[in-house]
């Protein structure tokens, strides 16, 4: 079961945070949404040594963030000041895995000077064209980059951390279902708050 978590959403997050931003030690990090994407970013950015600060509305994937290394939670749908405060002055370093445009633009106004804003969650639709609050980007030297997938010449570095127990990601598992209830599952994902965690579908 542990494998299963290993799929697109943890690979996705490792690189996010690997290749694409400035995370270590004292790092100051926030991920906007904690389903199976950000759960997976607190995790990463908390075993290469950030302090993360998870943002969401539900209250059940803010308590999973916090157990799988969020230092602190905010729920809210205008976050951006209580992020701002909870960082000292505004994150290093930005995660929207949602994709929206409320949240993309509250990543990167949750940002301080020089921070570095990973757009992770897909922008469809009419939000693949939405825009950005560029005059803070210009004036602030913000850095904007989207990240997808990641090669599989890349993973031994991510399971190097798996191995010596910086990652845990079978802790990121939430529930356990037949076919018949991953529909339910699929379904559900378009609720928010309806559970928290990886949802394995079993044959």
């Amino acid at each position: 079961m542990t494998a299963a978590a290993l799929g697109c959403r943890f690979a996705t997050a490792f690189r996010a945070l690997t290749a694409h931003a400035p995370v270590g030690p004292g790092t100051e990090v926030a991920v906007f949404g904690c389903g199976g994407v950000g759960l997976s970013a607190v995790m990463i950015a908390a075993g290469l040594g950030a302090r993360v600060t998870a943002v969401d509305l539900s209250p059940t994937a803010l308590a999973r963030a916090a157990e799988v290394g969020a230092a602190r939670t905010i729920r809210s749908d205008d976050p951006v000041t209580e992020v701002i405060a909870a960082t000292g002055g505004g994150a290093h370093v930005s995660i929207d895995g949602i994709g929206s445009p409320a949240t993309a633009s509250a990543s990167v106004r949750s940002l301080r000077r020089r921070g570095t804003h990973v757009q992770v969650g897909l922008m469809l639709g009419a939000a693949a064209s939405a825009p950005l609050p560029w005059d803070r980007v210009i004036a602030w030297e913000i850095t904007v980059v989207g990240s997808h997938g990641m090669a599989a010449a890349d993973y031994p570095a991510m399971l190097a951390m798996v191995a010596d127990g910086r990652l845990r990601p079978g802790e990121l598992l939430g529930s356990v279902v037949d076919l018949d209830g991953a529909v339910d599952a699929l379904v559900a994902m378009d609720e928010p708050g309806a559970g928290s965690g990886i949802v394995v579908a079993r044959p």
